[in-house]
């Protein structure tokens, strides 16, 4: 189930991000532990998290997903491992909040993409996902929200 879209224009924001570039059907296997290894690695600089993990995929292909873990931070971090530091960056986007388990993410984003269509927006080759509450949050994954962001061309 997707909330209204919205266009919105964001901010530049600071984050530490790990670069993947891993087979689409590798995904569930990568993401958690990299996550782990991304706030093993802030703590180890005593920094915090200020927000949700997200997504941004740098380009989109059939078989491969090319993207950055990571994690706003209030504070600049230094690179250490696959760690670094990396930037959310600022854009007009098309927004929306998917509101499931993640397996219901490729039609949400196809809906979310008919909607942009249907309404004149043209993306750019970028996207981003946050996910603001998961299973981190509860094990039901109704209660899973999931924040689709696509900047615009237009």
């Amino acid at each position: 189930m997707l909330a209204a879209p919205q266009i919105i224009q964001t901010e530049a924001q600071p984050a530490a991000v790990i670069h993947l570039t891993v087979p689409r059907n590798e995904m569930m296997k990568v993401f958690g532990p990299a996550v782990g290894e991304l706030m093993a690695a802030l703590a180890a600089q005593g920094a915090k998290p200020d927000g949700a993990v997200f997504a941004h995929h740098l380009k989109m292909s059939p078989d491969v997903f090319d993207f950055e873990l990571g994690v706003k931070v209030s504070a600049p971090v230094t690179a250490a491992g696959r760690m670094k530091p990396g930037v959310l960056p600022a854009a007009k986007v098309a927004r929306t909040v998917y509101s499931g388990g993640y397996e219901g993410l490729p039609a949400a984003w196809g809906e979310f993409m008919q909607w942009m269509k249907t309404n004149g927006h043209e993306p750019a080759a970028d996207l981003w996902e946050v996910y603001s509450a998961g299973p981190q949050s509860t094990p039901d994954p109704a209660g899973w929200r999931t924040e689709l962001n696509r900047p615009l061309k237009n």
